[in-house]
């Protein structure tokens, strides 16, 4: 506990008038709407090697670019 939270915060609230996440939703399973309900530990399916080797290459490029203005700068 410190100073922004209270020992009645989760019973009550944090603030007047506020209830606890279980009273509004329910305590059960939550199923969200966007998602439906196999949202919760679903596959993310196959890694796109392209896009990963791309952002590779532009962070080596970056690399290369931030030496040349140390040498640069240093010399």
């Amino acid at each position: 506990m410190n100073e922004t939270t209270h020992a009645t915060d989760d019973a009550l609230g944090a603030h007047p008038g506020d209830t606890s996440h279980g009273a509004i939703h329910g305590d059960g399973d939550h199923v969200d709407a966007a998602h439906g309900g196999h949202a919760q530990g679903a596959p993310l399916g196959p890694v796109d090697w392209a896009a990963w080797g791309a952002g590779l290459i532009g962070i080596a490029a970056g690399l290369v670019v931030a030496v040349c203005l140390f040498l640069s700068t240093a010399l």
